[in-house]
């Protein structure tokens, strides 16, 4: 396949796998199970998915593996819960605070120095995360929205323990944690109302919404820069919140539209940053 040809291709499967990615806040919205619960059945088939695509499971661990694998529980937990208590849209773009935390925590473990575009983007977030706060919330939506920055906490965690894995392969750490929260939450998945509707939802969830997102974006990522991979990934802070507002009827509040538009500007920068000093030291 020609180079062109190759790179249509990538683009097309982190399109898919951006818009895949988005569509969990109005699943979430729509289901009338527990958190707890939710987790566990899209780990269900979370994990067949992982099992079919690696083809093994891993026997040997380290600590940055269960680290990421432990991070990975947790953001999916927090942005569940935090998508129950407060709008999806604020779930979703407070969750893309990570690069701030990713910058400070790979200074501290991996010794990465944060560059003067780094300082100036995660003030450009900050910015925009001081906004959701301003639209008048309901006490659940001001714990919501909580929840939403310690997932964004969390997935800068776990960027940061696969960042850290030089030699292994960040879909283990995804089975580990799939494998975990199915067998954990089977209790909780017993005390629900079992439907048709809940097991089609669970089933794209795990299936489509995470387990193919993640194999199209494995495979796309070889063939596109980090830049327009990244510029492609805000996709989904952008669908997820029209996704709510088309199928649930939930619009975001006016001071955290402005929030969210800042914050993405703010990841925008913080990728074109990341770009130009990956460029530097390939010279």
């Amino acid at each position: 396949m020609d180079p062109l040809s190759e790179r249509r291709k990538a683009v097309l499967f982190l399109v898919l796998a951006a818009v895949l990615w988005s569509t969990s806040g109005v699943l979430v919205k729509i289901m009338d199970w527990q958190p707890l619960a939710i987790l566990a059945g899209r780990s269900l088939f979370g994990s067949i998915v992982f099992l079919i695509y690696l083809r093994r499971i891993p026997r040997h661990f380290n600590r940055w593996q269960l680290s990421a694998a432990a991070a990975f529980i947790l953001t999916q937990f927090l942005f569940i819960t935090s998508t129950k208590l407060t709008t999806a849209a604020n779930s979703i773009f407070l969750q893309y605070t990570a690069p701030i935390y990713v910058m400070l925590l790979a200074y501290w473990f991996l010794g990465e120095k944060p560059s003067r575009t780094d300082w100036l983007s995660m003030v450009v977030i900050f910015v925009g995360l001081t906004l959701f706060f301003g639209d008048k919330l309901s006490p659940e939506g001001f714990y919501g929205n909580l929840l939403a920055i310690l997932s964004g906490v969390t997935s800068a965690v776990m960027i940061v323990s696969f960042r850290a894995q030089k030699d292994g392969n960040p879909a283990e750490s995804n089975l580990i944690g799939f494998l975990f929260t199915a067998t954990l939450g089977i209790p909780f998945i017993l005390k629900e109302t079992w439907t048709v509707n809940s097991w089609l939802i669970l089933a794209f969830l795990g299936i489509f919404q995470i387990g193919f997102a993640f194999i199209f974006f494995t495979k796309g990522i070889k063939h596109i820069p980090a830049l327009e991979a990244n510029l492609i990934g805000t996709l989904e802070p952008v669908l997820n919140p029209i996704w709510v507002f088309v199928f649930y009827g939930e619009s975001m509040g006016k001071f955290a539209l402005i929030g969210g538009l800042i914050l993405l500007g703010g990841v925008i920068l913080s990728a074109v940053g990341s770009a130009r000093a990956a460029a530097e030291d390939a010279k």
